[in-house]
Parts: C-alpha cells; sequence; structure tokens
C-alpha cells in the first residue's frame, strides 16, 4: 500500500486544553501571581505534538497550461457517464479525441448522435498518447490487458478517473508509461453541464509512482480541457482517492443511507404503520434533508429544520451510530486499505458476479420498492426513474 501522505505538527488543538490547565492556575488575587508570570507560564506551556494532514494544494485556470496537450491524441475508453461529458468537453476545449466503445450497445449509438465516430479499445489506444479508462471498475483489468497493453504508443500516458484499477494492480503499466488520475467530483452529466454554463465541477488529481513532471502537466491541462481547473483541482494520491472513494460509497453513501433508510421503513410497517408514510419519513424527505447538507453542511440542515428535529438529532443519532457501528466502520476501512474489498468484487466478478446479481433481484422487490414506485406516480414534478 502507498505510504501515508506527509504531516505538519500543528498545535493549535491543544490551546483550549492548555489554556484551561493554565487558568486554573491563575491567581485567586493579583498579588499571589502577577500578570506577567501568568503569561509567561501560557507561552512557556509545553504543547504535546499532534499530527494534523497538510492542506490540500488547490490549482486553478492559471496554474494550467491546455497548450502542452496541443498535437497530442486523448483517448476516452468508455462512453458512459464520465466517458461521454469528459470526451464532449476536452473536444469543446479544442482539443483531439478519439473515443473506444464496442458497437451495439446504446453508449455507441449515443457517441456517434455526438458527431464522434467510435473505434475499438484496440484502435483508438494505437492512436493516443493520453489513454483514459473510463470502463467499469470490474471491466478495466481484463481490457488492459487484453486491448491496451499490447498496444500502447511510446510514452503513452494511462489515467482513469477512479483509482482502483492502479491501486490494486489491475492495471500495471510498463517502463516508459506513466500513470495519472483526474477524477471529477460529480457525476458527468453536472460535468458536461456545467462546462456548458461556462463553469466547472471540482477534481482530483493525482500520480503514480515515478510519474515526470511533464505528466503532472498533462494532467492539469487535461482538467483544464474537462473545466476542473474553473472551479478547483486537489492534489492527492491514488491511494488516498480509492480508498476515502471505496469508504465513502460502502459505510455512507451507499450501504450505509440505503440499511438506515430500509430500517427505519421496516421497522414503521412492523410497527403497523402504513408503508406510503413510511416511504415519505424515511427516503422521500432524505433528499431534502440532503439538499440542506449540500448548501450548507450539518450546521445550514440544524437551521433550517425544527428545534424538535434538532433536539432529536443531537440526543438520538447517537444511539443509532453507536461505538459499535463506528468500530465496523473500521473494519471496512482496513478491509478497503488491505486489498480484501477489491479481492472479493475481482473474484466475485470472475465467477460470474451470481451472488451480486442475486442480491441485485431481491433488493428490487423490497417493500420499499413497490411502494416508491407507486408513489412517485403522483409527483408530476419528479423526473421520476424505473430501472
Amino acid at each position: 500500500m502507498a505510504p501515508a501522505r506527509p504531516t505538519l505538527l500543528r498545535h493549535a488543538s491543544r490551546l483550549p486544553e492548555a489554556t484551561a490547565s493554565l487558568l486554573s492556575l491563575a491567581p485567586v488575587h493579583a498579588s499571589l501571581l502577577s500578570v506577567h508570570r501568568f503569561l509567561f507560564r501560557l507561552l512557556s506551556f509545553r504543547f504535546k505534538p499532534q499530527e494534523f494532514p497538510v492542506p490540500a494544494t488547490i490549482y486553478y485556470d492559471a496554474d494550467a497550461d491546455i497548450k502542452v496537450l496541443d498535437g497530442k491524441t486523448i483517448a476516452i475508453l468508455g462512453y458512459g457517464s464520465q466517458g461521454h461529458a469528459q470526451a464532449q468537453n476536452l473536444r469543446d476545449s479544442g482539443l483531439k479525441v478519439v473515443v473506444g466503445q464496442r458497437p451495439g450497445g446504446k453508449n455507441f449509438d449515443l457517441a456517434k448522435s455526438h458527431g464522434f465516430e467510435p473505434l475499438s479499445i484496440m484502435d483508438a489506444v494505437k492512436q493516443a498518447d493520453v489513454i483514459n479508462i473510463l470502463l467499469p471498475d470490474e471491466l478495466q483489468g481484463d481490457a488492459y490487458r487484453t486491448s491496451i497493453l499490447p498496444h500502447l504508443k511510446k510514452g503513452a500516458i494511462l489515467m482513469a478517473s477512479h483509482g482502483f484499477n492502479f491501486h490494486f494492480g489491475q492495471v500495471e503499466p510498463p517502463p516508459g508509461h506513466d500513470i495519472l488520475l483526474v477524477a471529477p467530483k460529480g457525476p458527468g452529466h453536472l460535468v458536461r453541464s456545467e462546462y456548458v454554463k461556462g463553469g466547472g465541477v471540482p477534481c482530483l488529481i493525482a500520480l503514480g509512482a515515478g510519474a515526470s513532471a511533464e505528466t503532472k502537466k498533462i494532467g492539469l491541462a487535461y482538467a483544464k480541457g474537462i473545466g476542473g481547473t474553473r472551479a478547483g483541482v486537489l492534489e492527492t494520491t491514488i491511494a488516498e482517492e480509492t480508498e476515502t472513494d471505496l469508504f465513502g460509497e460502502q459505510a455512507v453513501l451507499c450501504g450505509g443511507v440505503s440499511e438506515l433508510i430500509k430500517a427505519g421503513f421496516d421497522t414503521l410497517v412492523e410497527a403497523g404503520y402504513q408503508p406510503e408514510m413510511a416511504y415519505f419519513e424515511c427516503l422521500h424527505e432524505m433528499k431534502l434533508i440532503v439538499d440542506l447538507f449540500y448548501q450548507g453542511g450539518l450546521e445550514y440542515m440544524r437551521y433550517s429544520v425544527s428545534n424538535t428535529a434538532e433536539y432529536g438529532d443531537y440526543t438520538r443519532g447517537k444511539r443509532i451510530i453507536t461505538d459499535e457501528t463506528r468500530a465496523e466502520m473500521k473494519k471496512i476501512l482496513e478491509e478497503i486499505r488491505s486489498g480484501q474489498f477489491a479481492r472479493d468484487w475481482i473474484l466475485e466478478n470472475r465467477g460470474g458476479a451470481a451472488m451480486f446479481k442475486a442480491t441485485r433481484r431481491r433488493e428490487r422487490e423490497h417493500k420499499l420498492t413497490e411502494t416508491g414506485r407507486q408513489l412517485r406516480k403522483m409527483m408530476k414534478w419528479i423526473d421520476s426513474k424505473e430501472v
């Protein structure tokens, strides 16, 4: 596993504790201890060092020169959520883009409707100086070994917008080829729509071990080409991007929230409440709360809800997220960092993904799913989706 990021020593978080400790020594009467002596002891207090992460380096338009990509061909492999957005943004920024997408699917037809002439992955790679692998994580390893690696141009840079396959050894570059990560922090449709408006979505940038300074310049130019430097590009590591992304998905954003919603729904229904009421309270209104998080963090949500809701938040929330829950979160993080989750997911797919597919089918049969499908028909303002 890649080494941890550098740290700086800071004392600030110890100040309240230190001050409280020394204030207890302050004189009840000024004659017992002069103000000068008190200040001297405060300033000479020996803090216990603590480690804090280095603040992220953030790059903007002025830090990136898109001209370093002049004369280079960028291959976008996969015309899905990120692929369609990044390919169009790069082309609209004046860069040469080829698309690698297998024929016969809706993404192939979409690429053609957007003015591209999709090639096979192999043929796209043969032309490319920069190759962004935007295929699903579980497909990248096999595609790399069969259709990318044998056809790399000399010095071609291998890219991705998620570090899973780089970090867990499914895409390993041969000598003379650098690894680069440029990861927009938003879905493809937002990357595209913000670019068209003249804005951009924040991105992450990271380099593989031994990557050159020129590769970093190319990464920043690529980020500029998709609109990322308009909002800001944060420097990170491939390990940090991969591990935090997987943890967020599993413990909070997908796994954690999904199980919380289902548990709340089941609790109310089993207690005799109508499924429709349970759906509204435990799933539908989640968007209202998340929108408040999105706009102003936890504090804006608490500012916006009733005092009753805020009091319930403070006094009951910790009974849901207990010390046992936090311990399980740490266990999940360790499974990610050790490679256990990656191994499980890779083996699941090599075995035909039977458990994954069966679980997907079973989840679609949950009472919550059917209840929501019916209720969304009542809400004409929702762009309802059924899959």
